[in-house]
């Protein structure tokens, strides 16, 4: 009887599938629920964080991040040379002052540590530390420059100007030998960015871009707010020197892009056709 009673349970029970499988009460444990931590680390452990906080940051880093260093390595640098340091090349005769003053001129005078592998840099900054000791007429070109650095070579009866250069055109200065031993032509210096255009055509800083009318109206300005006495360079016997300037397409003194210098034979080689000069003045 008792046996007959359970076939006909079993009969009217369905049949076993995965589906109706399940483990006896209590034989699987239940985990603990650890709040999206993971199971086992240093951060298991940790409170519950709340709306916007970040979980692997301590207290005192949950701050807001702002961009001020964003793009750090892509931005423009220039190594900075103090007057003091001008003056005292000068005066150990590194330096010709008789002769315009550029990149090509203190890379060669070995001033600065034109170390150019892994840097962005983009040329030189003059700063006015030395200012009370500068006592040099000079032509100096450089890219950036403060109003104290200017006023205190031009007070000199000095000519300072602004001038944007490449970062290929910084190299072939910084090295012109390794530059001509490819043995390619000149090439033309790139016009600064847009970013720059309205720093570089400024006659107030001594763009090289700016209006030569301009610019001699801000140097008797410039003088009469430190108060000095502007001196009259063109009756100064380096007056061919200290207005000699470079094309705004123009990398070195004397050479114009197109032509190819030669080291071996110590000539250069200078195209005949017109078109070159009017692709070099473009």
């Amino acid at each position: 009887m008792t046996e007959s009673r359970f076939l006909n349970v079993v009969k009217k029970l369905p049949r076993v599938t995965l589906d109706n499988l399940k483990p006896n009460p209590g034989a699987v444990k239940r985990p603990a629920n650890r709040r999206g931590h993971g199971n086992k680390g240093m951060y298991s452990q940790r409170p519950k964080r709340t709306m916007g906080q970040n979980l692997y940051n301590h207290f005192h880093e949950r701050m807001p991040h702002y961009g001020f260093n964003r793009n750090e390595e892509l931005k423009r640098q220039y190594l900075p040379l103090t007057l003091w340091n001008l003056q005292r090349l000068i005066d150990l005769g590194r330096i010709n002052p008789d002769e315009p003053v550029d990149i090509a001129a203190l890379a060669n005078c070995r001033g600065l540590n034109f170390n150019t592998k892994d840097t962005n840099y983009y040329g030189i900054y003059l700063l006015e530390q030395g200012a009370n000791i500068f006592q040099t007429r000079v032509n100096i070109e450089v890219q950036v420059a403060n109003e104290l650095a200017i006023a205190t070579v031009e007070k000199q009866g000095g000519v300072i100007t602004n001038t944007f250069f490449d970062r290929m055109s910084y190299l072939a200065l910084t090295n012109p030998v390794k530059y001509f031993l490819k043995g390619d032509p000149i090439q033309k210096r790139l016009l600064p960015p847009e970013e720059l255009v309205t720093y570089y055509t400024d006659p107030k800083v001594r763009g090289y871009l700016s209006d030569p009318a301009e610019v001699v109206k801000e140097r008797q300005a410039l003088a009469d707010k430190y108060g000095y006495t502007l001196p009259d360079i063109t009756k100064d016997s380096k007056f061919d020197m200290l207005m000699e300037r470079k094309d705004p397409r123009q990398i070195f003194y004397g050479l114009s892009p197109g032509w190819i210098v030669n080291l071996a034979d110590e000539s250069v080689l200078k195209p005949d056709s017109d078109l070159y000069e009017e692709w070099a003045k473009m």
